[in-house]
């Protein structure tokens, strides 16, 4: 029999960029008893999720709730909109933007990968200026859409998805603008409607604190309107189905119904507590890691201190040390995961992650564990990172007011 609940005492330090902790108010909401998912309660239960859940995206239109990974939800949003061949420009930020273009080929999509050189792109955000000069060239406006990727996962780099929108409002061009927000939602400030977004992409498993398996499309009406000439084949993901059914609670199919009393009751946390204030903490948090990796004399994989993720820190490694034998050995002395680094930055990061059901002392824990794993490991510290954290979080309290 495999044993999944194998820690001899104490919990688990998951500290991942998700899947994060899941709190047991949610996990005991998960535990009711499963309902007819056609039945009268369900319905209720789905016209008061699909309100909560346009606030968190911060949009007046429809929220497709899909029972899938963010992957799913980003085949959603290019199956409904796009036909074979269209040409799409996407923009390279890590590991994650990567695969984004990856699937756009291999549905018959016609993806351009913007970068900056070498692994320059994946240590700072998206350039707007870039799309904006790309978008010019395209006097024929043969590209329908632009993707990017707002809290890029791999990197701990958090884009500017306004300035993305005035680039493409700068060049006169009718893209279509898709926004993968998956570690960013209700965790970093984003505003689909505002920042002029045609689809959003998100998932369950990162700032909403749920277990993978719930995936999104938040969807403009230009988007709606692009979805009804699309020629890229879709049924499952088709929009015109759920949305229909959804203006009376229901799905086309069965829903994963124990996750949507999980989603419901990360909402009224989410939505109870403020989002202003659920931003604020994350801020407060990753600055307070990062004051701790400037104490170890360690570098952040984001270059850009405009653009750090409040969602995770990207750890880098001196010259000669595998970060994954550091994490190995950290896992298995303090039973404390941390994010692998991906892509081009395997072996050479850590990632940790500070979101969703955290505290101070959670990350203080956390940081204990990076720092005595880093010191068996033999990577040369220039001082303690747990002693400065302290002091950022006890000398910057957060405002309890709201």
């Amino acid at each position: 029999m495999l044993n999944l609940d194998f820690h001899a005492s104490g919990r688990h330090f998951l500290q991942i960029p998700g899947p994060s902790p899941v709190p047991d108010r949610i996990l005991r909401a998960m535990s009711l008893p499963t309902i007819d998912h056609r039945g009268p309660e369900f319905g209720a239960l789905g016209r008061e999720l699909l309100s909560k859940v346009r606030q968190v995206f911060k949009t007046e239109g429809p929220v497709v709730i899909y029972p899938a990974s963010g992957t799913g939800a980003w085949e959603a949003a290019l199956t409904n909109t796009l036909s074979p061949g269209d040409q799409v420009l996407m923009y390279e930020t890590g590991h994650f933007s990567t695969l984004w273009q990856k699937m756009a080929r291999r549905l018959g999509l016609e993806p351009e990968f913007l970068s900056l050189p070498g692994d320059e792109g994946w240590r700072l955000g998206v350039q707007a200026d870039m799309i904006e000069a790309r978008l010019k060239e395209d006097r024929e406006h043969a590209i329908k859409a632009v993707c990017v990727v707002h809290n890029e996962t791999s990197t701990g780099v958090t884009s500017d998805i306004a300035a993305v929108r005035r680039a493409i409002d700068a060049a006169g061009h009718p893209a279509l603008l898709m926004v993968d927000t998956i570690s960013g939602l209700a965790s970093a400030d984003y505003r689909h409607d505002e920042w002029g977004v045609d689809v959003t992409i998100s998932g369950s498993q990162k700032g909403l604190m749920l277990p993978p398996g719930i995936s999104f499309n938040a969807v403009s009406d230009k988007a709606l309107s692009a979805s009804r000439q699309a020629k890229l084949p879709k049924s499952f993901w088709a929009w015109d189905e759920i949305v229909e059914a959804n203006k009376t609670g229901y799905w086309p199919y069965t829903p994963n119904t124990n996750l949507l009393y999980g989603l419901n009751e990360a909402l009224d946390m989410l939505l109870g507590e403020g989002l202003d204030h659920v931003f604020a903490r994350h801020q407060r948090w990753a600055a307070g890691v990062r004051t701790a990796v400037e104490a170890w004399g360690l570098e952040i994989q984001c270059r850009d201190p405009k653009v750090y993720s409040p969602v995770l820190t990207g750890v880098i490694m001196p010259e000669g040390i595998d970060a994954d034998e550091v994490r190995r050995l950290i896992y298995e002395r303090f039973d404390l995961s941390l994010g692998m680094g991906l892509g081009k930055a395997k072996g050479r990061m850590f990632r940790i992650g500070h979101l969703g059901d955290c505290n101070d002392l959670t990350l203080i824990a956390t940081l204990g564990g990076c720092e005595a794993g880093m010191k068996l490991s033999g990577v040369p510290l220039k001082g303690s990172g747990v002693v400065a954290a302290l002091e950022y979080f006890a000398n910057h309290p957060l405002d309890t007011d709201r």
